[in-house]
Parts: structure tokens; C-alpha cells; sequence
């Protein structure tokens, strides 16, 4: 049996952090899809649900494991659509666990077929969020290092833009 996991986030943008886990995922299964949340709880995304997959794509090109789609609603429903029984969530600190694993539950209770294993990141990305990023990007910073190489200038060009 191919072993399916999915990579749920909002991925707005998707830092090094999130590369970190989508490549260690890579190497332990068989197909990874990284499933970009259209989440409407999240108000003023900086980029759309479609241009983050399109960023995501341009980044893991080359990973031939990896997919890239968006979702709306209950990831229950996309791993079903995907024939995934299994969810990776990466874990920065302490603080990410208490959320996660609330979501984790809350899956599981939705369907029981289904697991969530948490992925600690790399220590070298530990502090970095997309929340960090946008605000470093905000105020002209230098990006290099916490997003991939290839959509820098994306998100320079978005704040020249919408700021």
C-alpha cells in the first residue's frame, strides 16, 4: 500500500521551515501533498490560495514526491478525497504542540482511521513563522534565509504593492 500523507497549512508564505518538513517528509513516504488551506478565519491572506500553490510548486520542483493542491473545509474531507490516512504537522516549540494537538484530536474524532505525527523542525528554523516573514518583509528586511531563494522577490513585490 502507497503511503499518502498530507501537509495541511496556510503557507502565507511558505518559509524554509515549511521546506525543512515537506523535504524530511519526502524521504519517508511514498507520495507527500501539501494541501493549501483556503481558511476564511484568516483575514487579508497576503497572497490568494492559487498564488500560494503556484509558489509552493515553483519550490518543490524537483521533488518528485510532492504535490500541490488547495482545499476548503474540513481536511477530513480532502484526505478522503485523497485516500490519505495520514497528516504531518511540523512543531517549532512547545507553544505550536497545545494547538496541534488539539487539531489532531478533533481529526481523529471526525475519523478514526485517521493519524497525525508530528515532525519537530529542523533547530535552525525554530523561530521562524509566516507571520515573522510578512512582518520582515513589512519593514524592507532581509528574506534571505527564512524563505526559499526562488520567492523572494514575489513577496518584496507584494508589499510594494498592497503597502
Amino acid at each position: 500500500m502507497a503511503k499518502i500523507v498530507v501537509y495541511p497549512g496556510s503557507f502565507d508564505p511558505i518559509t524554509n521551515g515549511h521546506l525543512d518538513i515537506i523535504q524530511r517528509a519526502a524521504k519517508i513516504f511514498d507520495k507527500v501533498i501539501v494541501a493549501v488551506l483556503e481558511n476564511p478565519e484568516k483575514k487579508n491572506p497576503l497572497f490568494s490560495a492559487n498564488e500560494r500553490v503556484e509558489l509552493i510548486k515553483r519550490v518543490v520542483n524537483g521533488i518528485e514526491n510532492v504535490e500541490v493542491e488547495s482545499f476548503k473545509g474540513l481536511l477530513i474531507d480532502f484526505m478522503k478525497k485523497k485516500e490519505s490516512k495520514v497528516i504531518i504537522k511540523g512543531l517549532r516549540a512547545v507553544s505550536d504542540f497545545e494547538y496541534e494537538f488539539q487539531m489532531a484530536l478533533m481529526n481523529n474524532k471526525l475519523d478514526e482511521n485517521i493519524e497525525t505525527l508530528f515532525m519537530m523542525t529542523s533547530s535552525q528554523y525554530s523561530y521562524l513563522s509566516s507571520s515573522s516573514v510578512k512582518q520582515v518583509a513589512m519593514y524592507g528586511g532581509c528574506l534571505k534565509g527564512l524563505v526559499p531563494e526562488e520567492i523572494i522577490e514575489d513577496i518584496k513585490n507584494k508589499f510594494k504593492n498592497n503597502f
